[in-house]
């Protein structure tokens, strides 16, 4: 996948997330209840997929994860929690099959998300759905046309998971499940289901 898909991606994502953050800040600022936060969270990716045939192999590779969170006005109790995600990520395996080919796929992806937090307690629950554009490399893909080295798909995440609190500005991502869904060429369905988990930490800026 060319950089500049991620590029746009993560550059659409910074730039609405960065909006919503100005305008909290600015609503603050004239007596109403908002409250804003930017975090970043490294993520280590181990990904169950799928070729054709029931066969399922285990990539591993991670991700950067840039959320921005908003409450809007006098009405945050109804909104509150809601916010976006910018979603860059990157997995490998080198023997998917036993023929020995190697796969490399590349996300960009974007969309909301909603964060729960207990009262008085040290960790938050949340649930997401991105979509973006999923890039396979270093393969094979079989198509009527012919074989190729490279594919190109629709990626759709939708998942969630839990983060704890541990001082200051830092937290981690205890666990992450996701799963992805991509449509690239396999001689089959051209449809493949993934199972994403995750683990990482994460820097919150406020």
């Amino acid at each position: 996948m060319p950089i500049s898909i991620c590029g746009k991606v993560l550059l659409v994502g910074t730039c609405l997330i960065a909006s919503t953050l100005a305008w909290g800040q600015q609503a603050q600022g004239q007596g109403t209840q908002e409250v804003g936060s930017l975090d970043v969270a490294l993520v280590y990716n181990p990904l169950l997929a799928n070729v054709v045939g029931g066969h399922r192999f285990w990539m591993e590779g991670g991700s950067v994860q840039l959320h921005g969170q908003f409450w809007p006005g006098l009405h945050g109790q109804i909104w509150r929690g809601l916010g976006l995600v910018a979603d860059i990520s990157g997995v490998h395996s080198s023997h998917i099959s036993s023929s020995g080919v190697a796969l490399d796929l590349v996300t960009a992806s974007f969309g909301p998300r909603y964060t729960w937090t207990p009262a008085h307690r040290r960790y938050t629950l949340f649930g997401q759905v991105l979509a973006g554009e999923a890039h396979g490399l270093n393969s094979f893909f079989p198509a009527p046309a012919g074989a190729a080295l490279t594919a190109n798909s629709l990626a759709l995440y939708v998942g969630g998971g839990a983060n704890v609190y541990l001082r200051g500005q830092l937290s981690v991502r205890a666990f992450e499940a996701d799963w992805l869904r991509t449509s690239m060429p396999n001689a089959a369905t051209g449809v493949q289901n993934n199972l994403r988990l995750g683990v990482g930490l994460i820097f919150r800026f406020k």
